[in-house]
């Protein structure tokens, strides 16, 4: 299991950035900095909750003048190699967001977030700036879409999605995204695939408090760019995933009349938590078609009842009369973000949106 990211901010990493700081700005106080930091309480704290507390000691060690503390940020981050991009820095814009938010010191505020987002994201930081003023800083996220670096133009998308993770929600934009698709407008057929990413995802945001309007921009934008086109299908992952019968069509999915499916089958009963099952069907298909294969799991929860979770196989285009065999393993072993509860689960095969077939088998205790 890869490294939780909390735990890069360690006593180490902490000193590290305390004898950066001494480097450029003599006077750093860098063990009362640290030991600041790493009191009783660390242990405990989540990723938000450590870059926040280092934040508050930068506040506390750095000059109190906000002008002159930025100054010797500015000269550390200057002391990273070009190209240099770590999401552990986030405390650099994070001092922004804490200390940065008066009127008096806006433009500051947005150069500085504009310089530390290509180091360290500055996708948090700005959402309390929307939040508090969010036409003049939807304005400055327009700006951006034109900036010469990818990391400011995916600042401008990541900054706006209503739902980012770990992020402050974005009320507002849940209630009416319309702010939001400007900006996505700008930049759907950008040339960079890590600016393109974001806007897939902002517009998944979107589609899963307004599906309607998310459809209608994927039909307006779909077939002009080849770049659009991927943004539009990753950014409409949620609704293929609820069948949505028109934009199956729209990325042709629409017939599943011309395909069969036969021998579904599991290789087991019952199964127990830590284990999987194997699953095995074979496509067929009478004429030429495209295929969307799929299949959901209805997991129990842990007050008896049963949520589903729907996960992509394949897309693929098939031939007239051709059959094709799949055999597909899927794990129930706990992990950090996914516990299994012992009962009947259930497995859907779904084919272009349309479920095909359901088995059921125990999940037993190990």
């Amino acid at each position: 299991m890869p490294e939780l990211l909390k735990n890069r901010y360690n006593r180490e990493s902490v000193h590290e950035l305390a004898l950066r700081i001494r480097a450029v700005y003599h006077s750093f106080q860098v063990n009362d900095f640290v030991n600041g930091i790493m009191d009783k309480n660390w242990a405990g704290l989540e990723l938000k909750a450590r870059m926040r507390q280092i934040t508050l000691n930068l506040g506390r060690y750095l000059p109190a003048d906000y002008e002159r503390a930025l100054g010797v940020i500015d000269r550390v981050a200057a002391g990273y190699p070009e190209g240099f991009n770590d999401f552990a820095l986030m405390y650099f814009p994070d001092f922004v967001e804490v200390y940065g938010r008066d009127e008096r010191h806006w433009e500051l505020s947005m150069s500085a977030l504009e310089r530390y987002t290509p180091l360290s994201s500055s996708e948090f930081a700005v959402r309390p700036f929307i939040i508090e003023h969010e036409e003049r800083m939807m304005a400055q996220m327009a700006l951006w879409t034109a900036h010469e670096n990818e990391h400011v133009r995916r600042l401008a998308s990541e900054g706006c999605r209503p739902q980012l993770p770990w992020g402050q929600a974005l009320t507002s934009f849940k209630e009416d995204p319309t702010p939001v698709l400007c900006i996505l407008e700008r930049l759907k057929a950008d040339p960079s695939p890590y600016v393109r990413k974001s806007v897939a995802n902002n517009l998944n945001d979107i589609s899963k408090t307004h599906p309607a309007l998310v459809a209608k921009t994927a039909r307006e934008w779909y077939g002009k760019d080849g770049r659009t086109d991927w943004i539009v299908k990753h950014g409409c992952r949620t609704l293929l995933k609820k069948g949505d019968r028109d934009l199956l069509a729209l990325f042709g999915f629409a017939d599943g009349g011309s395909v069969d499916i036969d021998g579904f089958a599991l290789d087991a009963a019952s199964v127990p938590i830590g284990d999987k099952v194997t699953f095995s069907f074979v496509v067929e298909t009478k004429k030429a078609a495209r295929v969307r294969l799929e299949y959901g799991v209805d997991y129990v929860k842990a007050n008896g009842g049963r949520s589903r979770k729907i996960f992509q196989i394949s897309e693929l285009s098939l031939k007239d009369n051709t059959r094709r065999p799949y055999t597909k393993t899927h794990s129930f072993a706990d992990t950090s973000t996914k516990k299994h509860y012992p009962g009947t689960h259930s497995l859907t095969l779904i084919v272009n949106g349309a479920e095909r077939g359901t088995l059921d088998f125990e999940l037993s205790a190990k």
